[in-house]
């Protein structure tokens, strides 16, 4: 029997525009000692689940070879693309001689350096027997509204509105070939939405509110303020 491997992925080329920094926001320090991909990886590998953890960082990246975490035993690098699917394909292929199609593979966004091994625990043994995979996500709390420039449409039903998170987990084969069907198509936003444009539904699993996205500058101090709670300072 072909033991089920379980793969991380983190797709890392992008450049943070909305951060307006010299530096793509990975690369931001969170701390005096590592920077918010460091914080990312130490948290992935500290799960102790993964096979490998393969980080897809552009050709012109000047700042990863810097990183110790870089030479991590566990980790690969892999050539970013120009979108955040091409770079977790470019991940898959980079993986294509090691994985079985039935292997599990978890996206997680580099910029969610407060992800804990409590919910990527969670998220495999809700999805472990599943054919296709899940994500993390939050319902959403919020009155949500469709918007035609600064005018309402409408307004959503939020008991039916999520926020999708990371990681997102899914079968190996069911990704690669869901993301090859789909390249260049501006509807993936994420991993579930290639699977669902090839039909499938993806499982939801509630996640932690403090897996928070940095996406702006005030999310750094959030973000710290989450990792010394969880550290229960």
């Amino acid at each position: 029997m072909i033991k089920t491997k379980f793969w991380g992925i983190v797709p890392a080329a992008g450049v943070g525009k909305r951060m307006n920094t010299n530096c793509p926001k990975q690369y931001l320090s969170l701390s005096e000692t590592q920077t918010i991909i460091e914080h990312t990886l130490t948290r992935l590998c500290d799960a102790q689940i993964f096979e490998k953890i393969i980080v897809a960082i552009s050709d012109d990246d000047g700042y990863w070879n810097d990183l110790p975490i870089s030479k991590h035993e566990k980790i690969i690098r892999a050539k970013g693309g120009k979108e955040r699917a091409d770079s977790v394909l470019n991940a898959l292929i980079e993986i294509e001689n090691q994985a079985n199609k039935n292997d599990w593979v978890l996206v997680h966004d580099a910029a969610r350096p407060c992800i804990t091994s409590e919910d990527i625990e969670k998220l495999i043994f809700e999805l472990k027997d599943d054919e296709i995979g899940g994500i993390l996500a939050l319902s959403s709390h919020d009155t949500l509204k469709d918007v035609d420039g600064v005018q309402i449409l409408s307004t959503h039903d939020r008991n039916r509105i999520w926020r999708a998170l990371t990681p997102q987990m899914f079968r190996y084969g069911a990704l690669k070939n869901a993301l090859e069907l789909t390249q260049g198509d501006a509807r993936i936003t994420d991993e579930a939405s290639a699977l669902e444009i090839q039909g499938f539904s993806p499982k939801i699993v509630e996640g932690r509110s403090d897996n928070i996205k940095i996406t702006r500058f005030e999310d750094l101090a959030l973000a710290q303020f989450y990792l010394a709670q969880q550290h229960g300072k």
